[in-house]
């Protein structure tokens, strides 16, 4: 993987950019709120949430958001220092493309911005790591083919009752009834459009939910993995251990004090 460079967050309504052809530098955008406008070779490309621009190194561009919109993307810029294996770096044309897999690139995205902010040991490995994972997502993606958009909406459709739903037993039968298909198509088809189980997905939504009541609640790590769902404490702490690489208990000291 080549050196990353900069790793931003963009946020706002008056941001405008042109390319800096002298970096000779890869460009990876992943819009996560509202729309923007970039111009490449003369080809207007609307983003909007949920989608990702991949600019290859020397390709010009410029961008900006659109008046009185308010959009926010993580970018992230590295140099090519050799050749590379991935499919999606071999491509010279620029790639515009809506991953079903959107929500594993956030997560890889937001830890390369926290590693590049943070500036812990090791953290341009740590960079170089992650940007290494999204790549190879977008690559496995791609390969498989594009996913049709009837594909897409059912797999949004299921990701919406899981997220209505987190803090129960999500089954791929109830999967199968809300997009009106077999159980075994409704799994088999949610892994091929977000790259994860519905199990994982489960527990990736749950966990998300870990954070903020670990932070910023005044619940007991007990009653926070009953109110999610887990009524076992020791398997509660396995999986946040296993999605977000610390114990429950470590996020404790971020809480609030109370008077």
């Amino acid at each position: 993987m080549g050196t990353p460079i900069d790793v931003r967050q963009i946020r706002g309504a008056d941001w405008y950019e042109e390319a800096d052809l002298t970096k000779r530098a890869w460009r990876l955008s992943l819009m996560t709120y509202g729309t923007c406008v970039y111009w490449m070779n003369g080809d207007k490309q609307i983003m909007k949430k949920g989608e990702l621009l991949l600019i290859p190194a020397g390709v010009p561009f410029y961008a900006k958001s659109i008046p009185t919109v308010t959009h926010t993307q993580l970018v992230v810029e590295w140099t090519e220092d050799a050749p590379q294996t991935l499919s999606v770096l071999g491509r010279e044309e620029v790639l515009k493309h809506k991953p079903g897999c959107y929500e594993l690139l956030l997560e890889r995205m937001n830890g390369i911005h926290q590693q590049w902010q943070e500036r812990p040991s090791y953290y341009a490995m740590m960079i170089e790591a992650l940007l290494t994972e999204v790549l190879i997502y977008i690559s496995r993606e791609l390969d498989k083919g594009v996913i049709p958009p009837e594909k897409h909406l059912h797999a949004e459709r299921m990701k919406s009752y899981i997220e209505r739903h987190y803090r129960e037993k999500i089954t791929k039968e109830e999967l199968g009834d809300v997009i009106g298909k077999t159980p075994n198509y409704a799994a088999t088809l949610f892994k091929r459009v977000t790259g994860q189980t519905i199990s994982q997905y489960v527990h990736a939504q749950r966990m998300k939910r870990a954070a903020y009541l670990l932070t910023e609640s005044q619940l007991t790590v007990q009653e926070i993995a009953v109110f999610l769902g887990y009524q076992d404490l020791s398997y509660f702490y396995r999986i946040h251990k296993r999605i977000t690489g610390s114990a429950p208990s470590d996020l404790l000291h971020e809480r609030p004090r109370t008077v």
